[in-house]
C-alpha cells in the first residue's frame, strides 16, 4: 500500500465501519493487538510504560497494555487526561484495563517533573497520546508528557505516528515524540516519506489492523489519475 495522508486515513476508517460494518472497537482491537506483538517481538525486558490520550490513539495503548500483561509484561498505564474525558471505545477499553487491575495511574495536568519520576523505572515507553488527527501545534498539558518523555532516554515505541508529528507534512507540530520505533496502521503516512521526518519516527513497521482488501484497493485507484485517452 502507498503512502496515505491524513484525509485519506480517516476515509478508511468511516468506510469500513460505515460501509463494511466493522465496528470500531474490532479495528481498535485488531490494532492494539498487533502493535503489542510487534513491540514483544523487539525481545522487551523490563517495564513497559504505556502512555495513553483520550483518543483513539490512547484507546489502542489501552488495547496493548491488556495484551501485553497477558503476555506476561510489567506493564504501567499512565492517563494523559482524566478519566472522564475518554469517551466511546476507548471508554470501553479503559474499563477493561480498571477491571482487570492492570496498574494505572491518572496524570492528567501532571508537571513534567511528576512525568518524569513516573517514567524513570521503565525500560519502554509507549507513546499513545495524539494520533494522526494532530493537526496543530500542541498544547499542555501534552507539551509537559512529551517534553518528559524525550527528557527520559528510554527507548520509545509510537502507536501510529509520534505524538505532535504532523502525518501529511512530516514536521512537528511544536513539540514532537522522538520515537525509536514506530508502529503504523494500514499503511506509511505520507509525512514519514519527507527529509527528516525520520529523526521522529525511528524505524517504521506497517501493522494490520483488518480493514478489508477491497477497501484499500479502492482508496489507491481513487488517487490515481485518469489514463488520456489521447
Amino acid at each position: 500500500m502507498r503512502s496515505l495522508n491524513c484525509r485519506e486515513v480517516r476515509e478508511i476508517d468511516r468506510r469500513a465501519i460505515d460501509d463494511f460494518g466493522l465496528p470500531g472497537i474490532v479495528l481498535m482491537e485488531n490494532a492494539g493487538r498487533n502493535a503489542a506483538a510487534l513491540l514483544e517481538s523487539l525481545q522487551v525486558a523490563g517495564q513497559i510504560a504505556i502512555v495513553c490520550g483520550k483518543g483513539n490513539n490512547g484507546g489502542d495503548g489501552l488495547v496493548m497494555a491488556r495484551h501485553l500483561q497477558n503476555r506476561g509484561h510489567d506493564v504501567q498505564v499512565l492517563l494523559a487526561a482524566e478519566v472522564a474525558d475518554y469517551q466511546g471505545d476507548a471508554a470501553i477499553n479503559l474499563h477493561v484495563v480498571q477491571r482487570s487491575r492492570i496498574p494505572l495511574l491518572c496524570l492528567a495536568n501532571a508537571t513534567r517533573d511528576v512525568w518524569r519520576r513516573e517514567l524513570d523505572h521503565a525500560a519502554w515507553i509507549v507513546d499513545a497520546i495524539l494520533g494522526t488527527g494532530a493537526t496543530q501545534k500542541v498544547r499542555q498539558p501534552f507539551v509537559s508528557v512529551i517534553e518528559a518523555i524525550n527528557g527520559m532516554g528510554k527507548k520509545v515505541f509510537a502507536v501510529d505516528v509520534p505524538s505532535g508529528l504532523d502525518c501529511d507534512s512530516g514536521e512537528p507540530l511544536g513539540t514532537c515524540v522522538r520515537a525509536t520505533v514506530t508502529g503504523t496502521f494500514v499503511s506509511r503516512k505520507t509525512g514519514f516519506d519527507v527529509q527528516g521526518a525520520s529523526f521522529w519516527t525511528g524505524k517504521v513497521h506497517v501493522l494490520d489492523i483488518g480493514v478489508p482488501k477491497k477497501l484499500l484497493q479502492d482508496v489507491d485507484s481513487a488517487s490515481r489519475p485518469a489514463a488520456s485517452c489521447c
